[in-house]
């Protein structure tokens, strides 16, 4: 019964290791400032209290969530001789992170929804995205992402591991985890798929319907000025799905190919840890509401320094 499984990491070169260290250290703390300020903004600022902002405010939680299942243990072994994870440990980090992209791709479909609604049936948003039906869409969005990593973690584990403990990767992944298997793996596979299918795939329908009537909706829209307006505000949505699905799919599409593990941890590194980094950027580059709760925010800590010192 193996016990623990050896990380290769990306690189065994003390320059290359310390670049690449303060690289992923800027770039998880830049995810965590970024994000966390979203929350924040969208917590005090009345007028971002809806359903569009209620559903980004999740989405930045969960990319919290997403990039930190591997962050942290991956900038410590930049520091370890032998990077070693126990069992349990790869175990809890795959369940982790599978279950937090089950839950961003349910997210996306939520707020693809949430878009239709807005533009297709504007005099019944209000009744079609009401706070209980949004907190209903986001739960179910958390339940279905962590029972994609409870029933995926629990298969991928039943597999044997008694040959090689090396995980040419710097995470607990699948493709990797899969090749380190002395029995078959055929199960494993079939339920990876299905799951895929049921939840990736079901979000991606949701998404494509929904953009589809949007497209249908916009065109009916005689003024020009309308149709780049209505679009405008799906514009950081589609570009937040064109990235996740689109470095996710590269990702394992790219790995059942049988490329190299080095190309295979430069696209995870993208989809686990520079898309949760960019989604609050984008979001708040093009939407004039972020900008203008950051103007009064400002506004409002001038006026409470200012007072602070007249006191």
């Amino acid at each position: 019964m193996m016990t623990n499984f050896i990380l290769l990491g990306f690189s065994e070169h003390l320059k290359l290791q310390v670049v690449l260290f303060m690289l992923f250290l800027g770039i998880y703390v830049m995810t965590l400032a970024w994000n966390l300020g979203l929350i924040v903004l969208i917590k005090v600022e009345p007028h971002l209290h809806t359903p569009m902002y209620f559903f980004l405010g999740n989405l930045s939680f969960v990319d919290i969530s997403y990039t930190s299942s591997i962050a942290p243990k991956m900038l410590c072994d930049f520091f370890q001789e032998q990077k070693t994870i126990s069992f349990a440990g790869c175990a809890a980090q795959f369940f982790f992170f599978i279950g937090m992209g089950g839950t961003e791709c349910c997210l996306l479909a939520a707020m693809a929804y949430d878009r239709y609604a807005a533009i297709s049936w504007p005099l019944l948003y209000r009744a079609l995205m009401s706070p209980t039906i949004c907190m209903g869409m986001a739960i179910t969005a958390y339940t279905g992402g962590f029972l994609t990593g409870l029933v995926q973690t629990s298969f991928l584990f039943r597999v044997h591991f008694c040959g090689s403990r090396v995980i040419n990767h710097f995470f607990c992944d699948l493709p990797p985890l899969l090749a380190l298997s002395c029995s078959s793996t055929f199960l494993s596979q079939v339920v990876n798929f299905l799951v895929v299918c049921a939840v990736g795939g079901t979000s991606a329908v949701v998404v494509l319907v929904s953009y589809g009537s949007i497209i249908a909706a916009v065109m009916k829209i005689h003024s020009t000025q309308g149709r780049m307006k209505a679009f405008n505000t799906c514009v950081s949505h589609l570009t937040t799905v064109i990235l996740f699905y689109g470095s996710g799919l590269f990702s394992y599409l790219h790995s059942s190919a049988g490329h190299s593990r080095d190309q295979d941890k430069v696209v995870s590194v993208f989809y686990g840890a520079v898309v949760p980094m960019l989604n609050p950027v984008i979001y708040s580059l093009r939407n004039k509401e972020i900008k203008d709760a950051l103007k009064t925010l400002k506004d409002r800590k001038k006026r409470m320094s200012l007072l602070c010192l007249i006191v």
